[in-house]
């Protein structure tokens, strides 16, 4: 789990992203495709074609870092390229970097009492 401090922004951006980018050309597709400062302390997550693969960059205020995942199995779940750039929240973050259906996220069942 990337660790995202309270307050930090999560931004999704719609449509597919080319996997092979590295830090700078994320960074210039959030300034220049997004309008938004990457170095502001925002989270941005890029998905590639396949849906397997999501990347993470990220500006903690001392540098930049870049996280990957790939999924074994399945894909994330991501918003259409005409909704743009969506604001997430940490726990949502959690959710998708889990595979789970961060949109609408079902509450386990629990039981009313113990006996």
């Amino acid at each position: 789990m990337i660790p995202v401090p309270s307050g930090v922004r999560v931004w999704l951006a719609g449509g597919v992203t080319d996997m092979r980018c590295g830090m700078n050309s994320l960074a210039l597709k959030v300034q220049e495709g997004l309008g938004r400062d990457p170095h502001a302390g925002d989270l941005y997550v890029f998905r590639g074609r396949r849906g397997d693969m999501v990347k993470c960059l990220w500006h903690d205020g001392l540098g930049m870092s870049l996280y990957a995942k790939r999924l074994e199995r399945g894909r994330f779940i991501w918003p259409s390229p005409a909704d743009g750039a969506v604001a997430i929240s940490a726990s949502q973050l959690a959710y998708l970097l889990d595979a789970i259906d961060w949109r609408n996220p079902q509450q386990t069942w629990r039981p009313r009492s113990a006996g």
